[in-house]
């Protein structure tokens, strides 16, 4: 049994990948967007989940469930017209989205994904 661990600290990795599944850490803004507006937050958001995806081997097109956790609810429109311009048509990951709090203040969204990996 093959566990591949991409960018492993003494308390997670950044992916874990088994059996052709991958399961990401959680992603928020970058350094750059961390005071934005939930719009920017959901951008910077997914544009680290990208870089993350192309770096373990996969794409949008084979996410399998992703799990966004909001700090407000209020911000859950804006965040969804971010997230559906995102995901390439017919390519919807099982998903849930919950209002929870943030690791830090200014934080407005997290996101987790699990996605195939191309062998």
């Amino acid at each position: 049994m093959t566990i591949e661990r991409h960018d492993t600290k003494a308390r997670m990795s950044r992916a874990v990948i088994h059996q052709g599944v991958a399961y990401l850490c959680g992603q928020v803004a970058g350094p750059d967007a961390r005071n934005a507006d939930i719009t920017e937050q959901t951008r910077s958001m997914l544009a680290r989940v990208d870089a993350l995806l192309e770096e373990i081997g996969s794409s949008r097109e084979q996410l399998l469930s992703a799990t966004i956790y909001l700090k407000d609810g209020s911000d859950f429109a804006a965040m969804n017209a971010v997230w559906d311009a995102w995901v390439p048509e017919g390519h919807a990951p099982a998903r849930t989205c919950v209002c929870a709090p943030m690791p830090a203040d200014e934080l407005k969204v997290e996101i987790t994904v699990t996605t195939a990996v191309s062998a």
